[in-house]
């Protein structure tokens, strides 16, 4: 072990903002490396794990898929290596919430078309939103 152990799952939880399952399912995911354990069995986390931990979560408020953040990670493990790996991830990446960006945006429109449809004051016998709803093609 080459750096000191300083922070109990409950403690490196709390200095990341991160749930203590979520920082075992990273473990278990292999995004973050085990950490050694006292004689008790307790993990115990150093600054790298601090580290590690807060650019997984950060990468993944970006919207990265946990086997990119596995694919950033390793690729970030070589840093005298060209970047082109990571710009075309990255760009993927971005592709996809553009993609995301478009259907959001066909799905507002027919939530506002609904709604622009909708008599407030009627019934639900009458409601054009519950009628557009059931009879949305591929309603199962």
């Amino acid at each position: 072990m080459d750096e000191p152990s300083l922070y109990a799952i409950g403690a490196l939880a709390k200095l990341s903002g991160t749930p203590v399952a979520t920082i075992r399912y990273y473990e278990q995911s292999g995004l973050m490396p085990e950490p050694p354990r006292t004689s008790g069995r307790q993990r115990r986390y150093g600054p790298s794990h601090l580290e590690r931990l807060q650019f997984i979560r950060h990468a993944r408020a970006l919207g990265f898929s946990i086997s990119d953040v596995q694919e950033l990670l390793r690729l970030a493990a070589h840093p005298e290596a060209p970047c082109r790996a990571v710009d075309e991830l990255a760009a993927k990446h971005l592709r996809e919430v553009e993609v995301r960006i478009a259907q959001l945006g066909a799905l507002k429109a027919e939530l506002e078309r609904m709604l622009d449809a909708c008599c407030s004051d009627g019934t639900l016998r009458d409601c054009r939103i519950i009628e557009a709803i059931s009879s949305a093609p591929g309603v199962a």
